[in-house]
């Protein structure tokens, strides 16, 4: 697996977008979240990836200030009371526990997690002892990672040993006793 075979799984993740309207109020741009009915300013979500309805199609750019929005070949402006996606952020330790993984386990770990009808997207805490131990030539630990979906909850137990190979093993367990453990050996290249 490639960078383009990973971008191509991470694009497919389900909700992977704050969807809402964005309303033109006191002469300042609010977003509104459809699904947790909370207001927040859209200047909170400058220069993000967002899409936009245009046309019958989902547009994707960059949000602006002042309400623009950064299409590929062209500027346009936000309507009043227009549905917005807003392309949402990985947790930080766990989008670098993503990048460091060897492409078979960084396979098996999200199509797992996708299995157990979670995104990306919805983890809300992660801990990475990888990044703390960046220098060292043989590393060993675990990271922890909790995983809300609306529905359930998942935590997930990355034990990792990486020396002259990678060994990663995931344990998964969900709030309803179900328990997944996956485990990956691979070599250092």
């Amino acid at each position: 697996m490639n960078r383009q075979h990973r971008t191509k799984l991470l694009n497919h993740q389900s909700r992977a977008y704050h969807e809402g309207v964005v309303e033109f109020i006191n002469q300042e741009w609010i977003f509104f979240n459809e699904l947790t009915d909370e207001a927040s300013s859209l200047d909170d979500f400058l220069h993000q990836e967002v899409e936009i309805n245009r046309s019958n199609r989902w547009r994707k750019g960059l949000l602006m200030e002042e309400g623009a929005v950064k299409l590929s070949k062209e500027v346009v402006y936000l309507f009043d009371q227009e549905e917005i996606k807003i392309k949402k952020h990985l947790q930080y330790s766990f989008g670098q526990l993503l990048d460091d993984l060897h492409d078979d386990s960084f396979f098996q770990f999200v199509m797992t997690l996708n299995s157990l009808h979670f995104s990306i997207y919805d983890c809300i805490y992660g801990y990475n002892q990888l990044t703390f131990l960046e220098n060292e030539p043989n590393k060993s630990g675990v990271n922890f990672f909790i995983f809300d979906n609306e529905e359930d909850i998942c935590s997930v137990q990355h034990h990792f040993v990486y020396s002259s190979q990678k060994h990663d093993r995931f344990e998964f367990t969900l709030n309803n006793g179900k328990r997944i453990i996956i485990e990956k050996l691979n070599s250092s290249k």
